[in-house]
């Protein structure tokens, strides 16, 4: 399954890729034809595993804050958080790979009380300062448990973040509402008080990994 958030971007590869074909075929030189071809096939396969879009089985448990993001855990810390949490706070930052699934999903169930976008610049997403000069897009949810926030964060090869959520928006655990293109990080950062289940290192998915227990 291809996700919507990619279909312009699969449209104009096949297009390319297609041309690149064409123009490999009607070729004498067989050296080029061939590279043209090969490149062309790789652009497709790479780009359909880019987009693609499996399913995910969300836990069956009630106090649980679940991974937005496929990838590999870069750290889980203790912050001073001002932007929605207003105070201490535990952060889980999620290196996304360009070979790992790009579709984001709620951590939490809850209502979108807080939503701000910050332009800024594409060093390495896993560099700890990414988290504050990269383009990034910050998402607070107030839930039965309490407040978490969430931060896409583009990172070196990323150059779009894309997200379907807007203040007021009632959202449901495990839901897609969008992804960031071509490697990139996502953070997640919730009460003091609650237990973390990932360590440092550790592969998660979206949907399917419990990041925090409440209770």
């Amino acid at each position: 399954m291809i996700t919507r958030y990619g279909y312009s971007t699969v449209a104009v590869i096949t297009i390319i890729s297609f041309l690149l074909i064409t123009i490999g075929i009607l070729l004498n030189n067989n050296v080029l034809k061939f590279v043209l071809i090969i490149l062309a096939i790789l652009s497709m396969l790479f780009t359909l595993n880019f987009f693609r879009d499996p399913e995910r089985k969300v836990p069956d448990e009630e106090d649980i804050i679940i991974s937005p993001a496929d990838g590999k855990v870069l750290f889980v810390r203790e912050i001073n958080d001002d932007r929605f949490l207003k105070g201490k706070a535990k952060q889980v930052a999620i290196f996304m790979s360009p070979l790992n699934v790009h579709v984001n999903r709620i951590p939490v169930s809850g209502k979108v009380e807080y939503l701000k976008y910050h332009p800024g610049e594409f060093i390495a997403a896993f560099e700890d300062k990414a988290s504050e000069k990269n383009e990034r897009n910050e998402i607070g949810i107030e839930s039965k448990y309490g407040k978490v926030l969430f931060v896409q964060i583009a990172g070196f090869i990323a150059r779009r973040i894309v997200s379907e959520l807007k203040i007021g928006d009632e959202v449901k655990i495990g839901e897609r509402f969008g992804m960031i293109k071509f490697g990139s990080r996502v953070d997640v950062i919730v009460p003091p008080d609650w237990a973390e289940k990932v360590k440092k290192d550790d592969i998660v998915y979206a949907g399917e990994t419990i990041l925090f227990k409440t209770k």
